[in-house]
């Protein structure tokens, strides 16, 4: 299997605040905050989770889907993907690329660290 399905969707916003209102009041709970405008949200009926991250007001915003792949290295779909951003070791603990679909849209993949 190349991917084990969707863990969860990058929300990107220009306004933190209003959009951890705008998930909690859904019935998402914060279940961590980073300290520089982007946290964690998850539904208490399960499912894939949200990750917001605020940009700057002159940045497009964007939302992509996050698939857990099991392993970074032994991840070889066929045909190959087109990478944006190939596998690297990220601050939060995971190994994280970025492919892009047909149409140009990002998608993220997250990969436990060796």
């Amino acid at each position: 299997m190349a991917t084990q399905g969707i863990a969860g969707l990058l929300v990107e916003t220009h306004d933190y605040e209003a959009t951890k209102v705008f998930w909690t009041s859904l019935g998402f709970n914060n279940v961590f905050e980073t300290g520089h405008g982007s946290g964690q949200f998850v539904h208490p009926g399960g499912g894939p989770y949200v990750f917001v991250n605020q940009v700057a007001a002159d940045i497009p915003v964007t939302l992509h889907p996050i698939l857990k792949v099991a392993d970074a290295a032994a991840f070889a779909p066929d045909p190959a993907p087109e990478f944006a951003k190939p596998f690297a070791a990220e601050h939060w603990g995971t190994m994280h690329a970025l492919l892009r679909d047909p149409d140009g849209r990002n998608v993220a993949l997250d990969a436990p660290q060796p």
